[in-house]
């Protein structure tokens, strides 16, 4: 299968060469690699520049954006700076963080699960991080969550959904949208895949509104998005998170933002969503 991988990558000078490193070193080569530099102020673009001379299959683009750090918009649209770089002759586009260790099967076994079931849309491995020094699970969400930082889409799936929302939950709707249209996700627990950047560090109390708004713009309702904000308080032991969460979705409810996903695409995202809390309730 034809891998294209697109790495957006702001300020990424401790991490990216091995990024890269794990990638060209790949039992099943990637054909096409590019680094979005999105308004980098270290080295990150020389570093970058190092591995185009080395590799016709490695690129760069250069963006200028904000230097501020929140999810959602920015890193979809450095995203799409890449993506409007590449032609269309893949079979799989992946959205990679600039700071991840592949092991060295990791696309081949990615495209063994995609070739082995075809309903697979999405397919991933999981990450870890260094603690204690040990490599230990980043457990931030479901096990059957495929994580922003390492996406991985079949073609078909990734037209289908539309590409990538330039919006915050992004990384959430694209799932959802894919399930919507009849795909299954994979998520492969022998790929670990190190995590050179804990997520989470670089967040803060305006990033929780977000994912507060978020849940408006996925058309959750008031009730799952209470839920979904309750769990996240729960698991970072904040009632903080749930605050200001809720403040997000209830601000944007008030500015009647616009949705990200049409009506049938949110009826089958609540009812979705409801089926999994009554069957973990239950």
């Amino acid at each position: 299968m034809n891998f294209y991988i697109v790495i957006p990558a702001h300020n990424e000078e401790a991490y990216i060469a091995r990024t890269l490193k794990s990638l060209i070193r790949q039992s099943l080569l990637p054909k096409k690699i590019v680094v979005v530099n999105d308004n980098s102020s270290d080295s990150t673009a020389s570093i970058v520049d190092d591995f185009t001379r080395q590799f016709d299959f490695v690129s760069m683009v250069n963006l200028k954006s904000s230097d501020v750090h929140l999810p959602g918009s920015k890193i979809i649209k450095a995203f799409q700076a890449g993506i409007d770089q590449l032609d269309t002759n893949y079979d799989v586009i992946c959205k990679f963080d600039a700071d991840l260790i592949f092991p060295t099967n990791y696309l081949e076994r990615i495209a063994f699960l995609f070739n082995n079931d075809q309903t697979i849309g999405m397919a991933s491995g999981f990450c870890y991080i260094e603690k204690d020094n040990e490599w230990v699970l980043e457990n931030l969400t479901q096990k059957d969550h495929i994580r922003g930082a390492l996406k991985a889409y079949k073609k078909e799936c990734f037209k289908h959904i539309g590409g990538l929302k330039h919006s915050i939950g992004w990384d959430t709707v694209d799932e959802l949208l894919a399930k919507y249209h009849g795909w299954s996700l994979h998520t492969d627990k022998s790929l670990r895949v190190k995590h050179l950047k804990p997520t989470g560090s670089r967040y803060n109390k305006q990033s929780q509104h977000l994912q507060g708004e978020a849940m408006y713009k996925m058309r959750y309702g008031f009730w799952i998005s209470f839920l979904s904000a309750l769990k996240m308080a729960y698991k970072r032991k904040s009632l903080r998170v749930l605050v200001h969460t809720l403040k997000g979705y209830l601000i944007s409810k008030q500015q009647g933002l616009p949705y990200i996903v049409n009506v049938a695409e949110g009826e089958f995202i609540r009812k979705y969503r409801w089926k999994h809390i009554r069957k973990k309730l239950f």
